[in-house]
């Protein structure tokens, strides 16, 4: 007699309509990219995961193609954390995994599934973020609550302490960004400040010393850094059609980076 293959069929077919079922009820993310060894993002070496979609339009930004969300590629965190897991070998007791961007708070659901899972496993969770879609409106507010639940740590991105000047510098008001590292500091989430030095924006002693002194006000500060503004990413801009809005303006001189690390007292967090 023949072999009857129908059952086999239905089974193939149930077995890939649950696989594909399963796949759509997992939690995705919109990726840019990752890095295996990251060593500037975080304590320790790190396994970085670059999200897409930002609301800013930061005239430095060497990563313009981060923008637009739906650029990126749809990863569920399952398949993120499994390829990090596999390095965790050589992150030691300092490292762990950083979300860079893009911005990552746009990314709450993501974000909190994957970071819930990271500590289930005893992965140090860190997110790299400009806070500029900070509010304690909801459902945002609630989601940022649950998600601190499982995040170490912070790098928060300050671009300029002035607001009108920041308008000009990345599109936005800086006034949530300074009020989300307020809520930080009230309720002790450790972080590390940033902030890219840029000639003829960021880079006045006048500027450098009012962020100094909102920095004092903070009580979670654990380490405050300075990063040179280059141009590394301006052929990104012409790529995308994109005007470069720092065309002729040069990085920051030696002097001038030293003289922000010394306004902004960066040293002594390194004690």
């Amino acid at each position: 007699m023949p072999e009857d293959k129908s059952e086999d069929c239905r089974r193939m077919a149930g077995n890939c309509r649950k696989k594909k079922e399963k796949y759509m009820s997992e939690v995705k993310g919109y990726i840019h990219s990752t890095e295996s060894f990251g060593s500037v993002d975080g304590p320790g070496v790190r396994f970085i995961i670059f999200v897409s979609g930002c609301p800013m339009r930061c005239q430095f930004c060497h990563n313009p193609d981060t923008w637009k969300m739906q650029d990126g590629e749809l990863k569920t965190t399952d398949e993120l954390l499994k390829t990090a897991l596999r390095y965790k070998s050589y992150w030691k007791d300092k490292g762990g995994i950083t979300v860079s961007g893009g911005e990552p708070l746009m990314q709450m659901d993501f974000l909190i599934d994957l970071f819930k899972k990271a500590k289930e496993q005893g992965v140090h969770t860190n997110i790299d973020t400009s806070g500029a879609v900070f509010t304690k409106e909801e459902p945002f507010f609630g989601k940022l609550q649950e998600l601190l639940k499982y995040t170490d740590m912070l790098m928060l991105d300050i671009k300029h302490i002035d607001d009108e000047q920041h308008k000009i510098l990345t599109g936005q008001s800086n006034k949530n960004i300074l009020e989300f590292a307020r809520y930080l500091s009230d309720i002790k989430k450790p972080i590390w400040i940033r902030h890219v030095l840029v000639p003829e924006r960021s880079d006045k002693d006048e500027y450098l010393e009012r962020l100094h002194d909102f920095i004092e006000t903070l009580d979670n500060v654990e380490r405050v850094e300075v990063l040179p503004y280059h141009t590394l990413g301006a052929y990104k801009w012409k790529e995308l059609g994109y005007d470069y809005k720092l065309e002729g303006i040069d990085p920051p001189t030696q002097e001038r980076i030293e003289n922000a690390n010394r306004i902004l007292e960066t040293a002594k967090y390194l004690k």
